[in-house]
Order: C-alpha cells, then structure tokens, then sequence
C-alpha cells in the first residue's frame, strides 16, 4: 500500500496529539476497548488492566485489533491487592474506561468515588449500553438491543422485510466508542482547566439517539416517513441505492442532487427512456430501468463507466477487497502492521501524525515497562514480563 498519511513533520517523541496523555482500560470488550484503541491510536499512553484467564472474547490476542497501540499488565481485581494496584496506575492517570454494569467497578473498590479519592483530576469514563440508571441500566444487552429501542433499528432495511442489521458498527463503536471518546476528550479539557475531573457516563442508547437528530428533524418537519424503505435516505429513493450486476457484484448511487443525477442517467444510458425523477409515484418505474440496466454489465465494467465522473456512483467492495481501491491504496487508508492489513488511524493531523506503533499487545506483557515508566509500586515478582 502506498500513500503519504501526513503532511507535517512530528515533534520529537510524538506519535499524534494525545503524547503524553495516561489512560487506564479495565479489560473488556467491545466499544470500550475500541475506545481505548482510539485513544492509543492517537498517541495517549493506554495501560490495558487485563485479568488472568483473560476476557470472554474469542480472538487470538494477535489478531484483536483493538489491542494496538497498547500495553498491557495483568491484575486479579479480585485478589486482596488488586485494587489497590489499578489505584495507584489510577493516581498517574488522565483518563479511565471501564465497560462493566453499572455498580460492578463500585464493588471491585474501583468506582469514581475511590478513583478521585486518589486522583481528583482524573476523567472517568463509563461505558455501557442503557447508561448508568433507568430501568433496564442493570440488565444485560447487545448492540442489537440498544439500536431497537432508539428508532434506530427500524429505519434500516427494506419495506416488506424485517430491519437490516448493521454488523455492530453503529450502536458499538459509533453511538458508544466515538461518543465515549469525545466526552472523554471534552472532560479532560475541563479537568485542565480546572483541576477537577468528572465522570462520563456513555450510553450507546444515549449516542445512536444523537446519531439520528438530522432524521428527527425531517420527521419533525414532515419531511420524513416513520417507515422503513421509502424515504430519500433509506434506500426508498431508486437514486440512491444499490444495484446488482451482472456477475453478482452490487454498485452504490448516491446521485441526489440534479447536475449529478443528470451525469448518473446519461452514464447509464437510460436519460432518454426514465419516467421524471420527482415524480415519486413512478420511482419503482425508475428502479426498474436502472435496476434492468445495471444488470447488463459486470461491477468492473461500470466501474470503469463511471470511474472519471460526478454521478456519485461507486463499486461496493468486500472487506478483502478495499485495501486494494486505488483511492484508498493512494491516500494509505488501510495499513499493514505486524502483518496484519487493518484500518490506519483516523482523523489525520498536520503536525502530530498518527501511526500503528505497535501490534495487539498480549496480556500482561508490558508489565515491567509500566512499572518503570509510570513510577508504580509493584511486588518484585510480579514486575517482570509474563511468558
């Protein structure tokens, strides 16, 4: 892969905009570990507190991505000592970011309450699915569950079937991580500020709500149907849609705007034959003549018709297959670490640039370097790397 990722010329032991910054992660999974992946990413120093027999992810720790850029010790917040450890890693800390039901790091001895006693300008970040309180803050959930209960859910997928499942990108890592992350951000603005820390409490019901405030205000407007598949936006507009092709590949339009549907219709040969794009009771007319003509050509020949255009038309790629899209490849979108081809850090900084330091770290591997470099006690025995 090629491409420059930054522009600017980084400051001497800098690895993006958050050098410096000390952050401690309970070991979880999910959008807390995302998280923390993001905040590594981007040049804090994230200590992963991982407990023995390790967490209830299946993924070789090699291959757990959201790992990178980390360093890991290992505690049993169980034992007689464990606590006592993470406070005194807690008393060097920025931030924190645990993931557990609400009132379980309370128990551990390791809730807001000890953490401040120790360091009250700490930031204490909170990740969970229905938030710290309400009725169901106890109960148990996926990405799944909290997206269902937003509206979000059920604005995804077609008419006549059942709502689309988006992986677990946009409850997870968009309405939880991304979110946690920027109250994480903003919390530690204050706390330098002022010398007083706080906690984020990051629902990810809190945070796919908040994705959909453009959408509430075009129901609020009248604009938008509360029904699936048949608004501008949600696959209901046969100009912004996929398409299958004739090998079985799928190409993505998005031409909404006139000048670009214009370019869209003319490409696909079909501006002389189509029913009049705002005439919305013939737009099944219309997804059929663009849906017919697709179907003539494979996904790379189409491709190649709209490859210099402004149609806004676009191949839908696999997973395996993106790193490899000339864009992308160009700009270094995608990078290879440890071998290993995974997303590079994002967004991209002038002068702090950002980069993949280090591959997933294994628990507890990191121990003896923690110690040094944070000043921490730690019995003798247990300060070494683990095998």
């Amino acid at each position: 892969m090629t491409g420059a990722r930054t522009t600017g010329t980084p400051q001497q032991g800098q690895h993006g905009p958050l050098t410096g910054v000390r952050v401690v992660e309970l070991a979880g999974i999910g959008p807390g570990p995302f998280a923390a992946m993001l905040l590594a990413d981007l040049g804090a120093d994230v200590v992963r507190v991982d407990r023995p027999g390790g967490t209830d992810l299946a993924v070789d720790p090699a291959h757990d991505l959201s790992n990178r850029n980390k360093r890991s010790v290992l505690i049993d917040l169980k034992s007689p000592d464990g606590p006592a450890r993470v406070l005194d890693l807690v008393a060097r800390a920025d931030l924190l970011v645990e993931g557990y039901r609400p009132s379980v790091a309370e128990r551990l001895g390791l809730g807001p309450e000890a953490c401040h006693a120790r360091n009250p300008r700490l930031v204490y970040g909170r990740m969970t699915g229905w938030g710290q309180d309400g009725p169901l803050a106890g109960r148990a959930g996926h990405d799944l569950s909290y997206l269902a209960r937003t509206g979000v859910l059920g604005m995804i997928g077609t008419p006549d079937g059942p709502p689309a499942i988006p992986a677990n990108l946009l409850g997870d890592f968009a309405g939880g991580s991304l979110y946690l992350v920027v109250g994480l951000l903003a919390a530690l603005h204050h706390a330098r500020a002022t010398g007083v820390g706080q906690v984020v409490d990051a629902g990810i019901v809190d945070g796919a709500a908040h994705l959909s405030t453009f959408i509430h205000g075009l129901l609020a407007a009248g604009t938008w149907q509360d029904r699936r598949g048949v608004n501008l936006l949600d696959g209901g507009c046969p100009f912004y849609g996929c398409y299958r092709t004739a090998d079985g590949g799928y190409m993505a339009v998005g031409a909404l705007e006139r000048r670009f549907y214009d370019e869209f219709v003319k490409l696909l040969g079909i501006a002389d034959e189509v029913p009049e794009r705002d005439d919305v009771a013939r737009w099944g007319a219309l997804r059929a003549s663009v849906a017919a003509r697709f179907a003539t050509r494979t996904r790379d020949e189409w491709t190649a018709v709209f490859a210099d255009s402004d149609a806004c038309v676009a191949p839908v790629l696999a997973l395996r297959e993106a790193p490899a899209d000339e864009h992308l490849a160009a700009r270094g979108t995608f990078t290879e670490h440890a071998g290993i081809t995974q997303p590079a850090p994002a967004p991209r900084f002038s002068r702090t640039p950002t980069a993949v330091r280090t591959p997933p770290t294994r628990p507890g591997a990191d121990t003896a370097e923690v110690v040094r470099d944070w000043g921490v006690p730690w019995p003798d025995e247990d300060s070494g790397t683990p095998e």
